[in-house]
């Protein structure tokens, strides 16, 4: 069975908000493990490779700053996924998008090719569902 056209529009506008909602649950837990890693915590192997257990100085910035980038993210496609309008539509929006989208995509291939096999087995997927729902909100569903 076909889809009319306002239930197709609807689909589409619905997975979306889904999309956008579960890139932006992910991106606020990735917020809380870089904070925690720049508190200290004993979670360096699951990130920037995995080298260390505790992240030292110059690292702990990079969480900070990942942390910053993650909130940029989720303003983006909330903003794409008409779930607020923080970033206008426009250029700007479209071609963060699809940016950020290859960001992730590259995030994917980075972490599947971590020597840290905790980072692997972790951030890979969490890299490739945020790959997708970028993706999926760019390119409309």
């Amino acid at each position: 069975m076909l889809l009319h056209e306002p239930t197709k529009l609807l689909y589409t506008e619905v997975m979306a908000i889904f999309l956008a909602l579960l890139a932006t649950a992910i991106l606020a837990g990735l917020a809380v493990f870089q904070f925690a890693l720049t508190c200290g915590a004993p979670l360096g192997r699951f990130a920037w490779g995995g080298k260390h257990e505790v992240l030292p100085s110059n690292l702990r910035v990079w969480s900070v700053a990942s942390i910053l980038l993650y909130a940029i993210f989720a303003m983006f496609i909330l903003s794409a996924a008409s779930v607020v309008s923080i970033i206008p539509e426009g250029s700007l929006l479209r071609n963060g998008m699809i940016v950020f989208s290859g960001y992730f995509v590259l995030g994917t291939v980075v972490n599947l090719i971590s020597p840290s096999k905790p980072e692997r087995l972790v951030m890979t997927p969490v890299a490739a569902v945020l790959a997708v729902t970028f993706l999926g909100v760019a390119f409309g569903v």
